[in-house]
């Protein structure tokens, strides 16, 4: 859970952002460290990077977990590495426990626990955001369904394998860090792709 949990907080985006002369990001658009807001420095293979690297690293220690445990308690321990790691994005201790939102690591952690589910998150959140034209609202409708995929993938039951509590924690950890954007998605003010963070 240690490892997971710092694997999660190295903030990419900030470094990128940093090294590429670009400056602090949480000093540009929303503040956020994740891929979405180092778009807003103009940089797409930057943001693309970002996305790469954030998702990569909840993929890792997904997988890590796995082969650090025997395979009886191979679901379990990838289950809880998925949560921490995705906790260390969102509440990196070495910024203050004020990180990103989680979508990338999210996704990367999704796809190394069950990589069909993964997969069907990533088109729901492109085709939602590009629908939208809202990124914040591709990502909540993409994890508002990885759970239940998760489930039915289970058997339609929570038994027998953790991966769909760790689902439902991961998109309840996803979701609060997106209570500002689901405030402003239901008022009408949540910028759309391309445009300036409030």
């Amino acid at each position: 859970m240690l490892l997971s949990y710092m694997l999660g907080s190295i903030p990419f985006g900030l470094l990128l952002t940093a090294a590429s002369g670009q400056g602090d990001i949480r000093q540009i658009g929303s503040g956020n460290i994740g891929a979405t807001n180092v778009l807003r420095t103009g940089n797409k293979k930057l943001a693309a990077a970002t996305l790469l690297l954030d998702g990569l690293k909840g993929a890792l220690a997904v997988l890590i977990a796995w082969v650090m445990t025997p395979p009886e308690l191979g679901d379990r321990a990838a289950s809880l590495a998925a949560i921490f790691a995705v906790l260390g994005h969102c509440f990196p201790l070495w910024l203050g426990f004020r990180g990103g939102k989680g979508v990338a690591t999210g996704l990367g952690v999704v796809l190394a626990l069950s990589p069909v589910t993964g997969l069907a998150c990533c088109l729901i959140w492109l085709v939602g955001a590009k629908v939208t034209r809202i990124s914040s609202a591709g990502a909540l409708l993409a994890f508002a369904c990885m759970p239940v995929i998760l489930f039915f993938l289970n058997g339609h039951s929570f038994s027998g394998s953790e991966k769909p509590l760790a689902g439902v924690l991961v998109a309840c950890i996803i979701f609060v860090r997106h209570r500002a954007n689901i405030a402003r998605l239901l008022n009408g003010t949540e910028p759309r792709i391309g445009q300036s963070s409030h």
